[in-house]
């Protein structure tokens, strides 16, 4: 036995890292299993057809009844009818036919004399024949010579107007398109056209007549227009979907062919159906474990694998699950109970005790167990709204929580959760196709209003367990962060001696600035320790690092030196993101510039050529978002202004103080901090207090702010 326990020991030894993950997964994943079980799983029934139903059974799945699909389809293909194309080939060929009678009635009547008045009619039958002569066959066969003679006598004019009376209505007509069956509608359109002309009788009795020629078929069946509209309209059709949720039978009904028929497609008259929702819950369950076990990895990795966190992490995604499945007991489709659930304790809780990006990742989690926890026990159906509700209030609670300070900002952040859940609940109604009296309004408002209030009691009451279990985090990272001994802060010390001095100086002076208008002065002091690791990338170039009379500056151009003064920011912020450093302080290495112009080259720059792009001669920012940021920007100019003046004066401290702090305001620098202009005017004091008592006489440097 002993020579076992040696064998397995090691095993566990070189693996116990693993185990971090390993175990809360295995735990948390068991719970999901355990606790989704009933809402899952799909009940079956022994029912006959034509017997009553004894309960009210509803669909576990959607799906489509395709019976009835197909008989829809079958119904909308039968309602197409056919289709016809017209040819326009055809209607081309009878409107050129009547433009060639037209066009030779007049080259004959050209040709003769018409003021002759001997044996007139004879003369009038001669150019009939003449006439014919000239015109196509068909169209000489088919009009008799009467119609000839009558268009032969008419007058110009008159032959004029009846051709475009006749043209316009036949084209009307055939462009409507003529078919077998509607070809004397066709001529009789034509034929009322003509009767409601100015023409004479005799006129209008040869065009109504050669109206019978010209009218003809142009219309014909299309077989492949026919086809792609029936399978057009096949396409259009919907399919029955069966929904999950929806009610097929209610207690009492008569079980019809139909509804048999709907509740064998379903599945809930056969037994084999119930291990498929199993597998797909120990698939999510498979899933969430593994993502919940990653994250613990994370936790235990930042935290120097400890163990408390994770515990922490397991204990409080437990009561999240065991708060929403008390909770769900109590819900049906009739109420909206899940509004008064306090989710949010749960992520105010982890945002506190372990971090940001913990407590949003199983607010995700957390929502997609709400959508299957809350699904009033059909299995297959999803309560969407649940989960967006939970989402929101969630993420609300950690974006709320921007400062922890103490158990006090629990409650402002139960004020804001109020108008979050408030905001939701209002949206889910207003796209609602129900209709609610107000009554349900303000009750679903209440739920939520409570929801935040018990969310805020909550985590006030569960807070002192887990700090007296975990301590407090946030303040203790930032102290093992300002250690000396940190790597990055000796290699500061080291590489840029400098530059590590000006930190030190900065740190003081906004700790001193951020306390004075209550902002986090620790953490402005540990930010102020690393805001210029970039400088380390290349300290000679940076005039606290440099020996007398040894500029590198003087050998490059000054867009060169810009660019190298301008890339510590994003040298420091890389290199505080490879060593894991918190979000806070890379922030602080990024902004602690703004956008501010490196003057110095710029005025070089302009003066070798005058075109200078001023935007070229700015830090990338941004710009600095939080109140220990702006102040650190502020401190980072006035400290190396101060410090290069010989012998300062008070007066010189607080006039170079203040018109930094109105450079910075007029430059737009701090537009996107939130200070006001009483905290800056309350800085601006306590900076130069701090500065008169820190200064002394000193060594006369050049005034180079964009080159600290």
């Amino acid at each position: 036995m002993k020579n076992r326990w040696r064998k397995i020991l090691p095993f566990f030894r070189k693996r116990r890292k693993s185990l971090f993950a390993i175990i809360p997964a295995l735990i948390i994943g068991a719970v999901v299993f355990i606790t989704l079980l009933d809402n899952v799983r799909t009940d079956t029934y022994d029912i006959q057809r034509f017997a009553v139903s004894e309960e009210t059974i509803r669909s576990p799945i959607t799906i489509e009844n395709k019976q009835e699909t197909d008989q829809r389809i079958r119904e909308a293909v039968d309602a197409v009818p056919d289709r016809y194309s017209i040819s326009e080939e055809v209607t081309e060929e009878r409107l050129n036919y009547i433009n060639e009678i037209f066009e030779a009635v007049f080259k004959v009547k050209e040709e003769h004399d018409e003021d002759t008045e001997d044996a007139i009619e004879d003369v009038y039958q001669e150019e009939a024949v003449e006439l014919k002569a000239l015109l196509s066959e068909e169209i000489s066969s088919e009009i008799s010579e009467d119609i000839f003679v009558t268009l032969l006598q008419q007058p110009a004019d008159a032959l004029q107007e009846a051709e475009s009376i006749f043209s316009q209505a036949l084209e009307e007509v055939l462009n409507q398109g003529i078919r077998v069956e509607n070809i004397q509608s066709g001529i009789t359109n034509v034929d009322r056209a003509i009767s409601y002309s100015d023409l004479n009788e005799d006129l209008q009795g040869a065009l109504i007549e050669l109206a019978d020629f010209a009218v003809v078929e142009n219309s014909f069946f299309d077989y492949e227009e026919t086809a792609q509209e029936k399978k057009d309209a096949a396409t259009l059709v919907d399919p029955v979907i069966i929904r999950a949720g929806e009610t097929i039978v209610r207690e009492g009904q008569t079980i019809t062919n139909e509804i048999y028929e709907q509740l064998e497609l379903v599945g809930v008259l056969s037994q084999d159906g119930n291990i498929y929702p199993i597998l797909a819950l120990g698939f999510l369950a498979a899933v969430i474990a593994y993502f919940f076990g990653y994250e613990s990895f994370q936790i235990a990795k930042n935290r120097n694998w400890s163990i408390l966190p994770i515990i922490a992490t397991v204990l409080l995604s437990a009561l999240a699950i065991f708060i929403m499945k008390i909770q769900s007991v109590f819900f049906d489709q009739s109420n909206a109970l899940y509004l008064v659930t306090p989710i949010a304790a749960i992520a105010i809780l982890l945002k506190i005790l372990i971090n940001d990006r913990t407590a949003i990742r199983l607010s995700i989690l957390y929502a997609i167990l709400a959508a299957f926890m809350f699904n009033n026990y059909i299995a297959g159906m999803l309560h969407v709204e649940a989960a967006i509700y939970f989402l929101f209030s969630q993420l609300a609670a950690i974006v709320l929580m921007k400062k922890i300070s103490d158990r006090l900002v629990i409650l402002k952040t139960a004020i804001g959760l109020i108008l979050i859940h408030s905001a939701v609940i209002i949206l889910f109604l207003f796209l609602s196709f129900e209709k609610y009296t107000w009554f349900d309004v303000f009750l679903y408002i209440g739920f939520g209003i409570a929801a935040a209030c018990l969310s805020a009691v909550l985590a006030i009451g569960i807070l002192p367990l887990f700090e007296s279990f975990l301590g407090t985090l946030t303040d203790m990272k930032l102290l093992q962060l300002s250690n000396p001994n940190q790597p990055l802060l000796k290699k500061l010390l080291v590489e840029a001696p400098g530059t590590y001095h000006h930190s030190v100086m900065v740190a003081n002076i906004s700790e001193t600035a951020c306390e004075a208008v209550g902002a986090n002065g620790l953490l402005a002091r540990v930010g102020s320790y690393y805001h210029d690791i970039g400088k380390t990338v290349r300290p000679g170039f940076f005039i606290e690092n440099q020996m007398p009379n040894k500029n590198p500056h003087d050998l490059l151009p000054p867009k060169e030196s810009a660019d190298i003064i301008i890339r510590h920011t994003t040298d420091g912020a890389n290199m505080l993101k490879a060593h894991k450093m918190p979000k806070e302080i890379i922030d602080i290495a990024k902004q602690h510039h703004s956008n501010s112009l490196v003057q110095f080259f710029y005025v070089k720059a302009k003066e070798l050529n005058p075109e200078t792009d001023e935007s070229d001669f700015r830090y990338p920012g941004p710009k600095p978002e939080t109140k220990e940021t702006a102040i650190i920007c502020i401190c980072d100019s006035v400290e190396p202004a101060v410090r290069s003046l010989q012998d300062p004066t008070p007066e010189q401290i607080d006039s170079i103080v203040s018109a930094i702090i109105s450079s910075k305001i007029s430059d737009g620098q701090l537009d996107n901090s939130p200070l006001t202009l009483r905290e800056l005017k309350t800085i601006q004091h306590t900076i130069c207090d701090s500065l008169k008592g820190i200064f002394h006489s000193r060594i006369q440097y050049p005034k180079e702010e964009g080159d600290k």
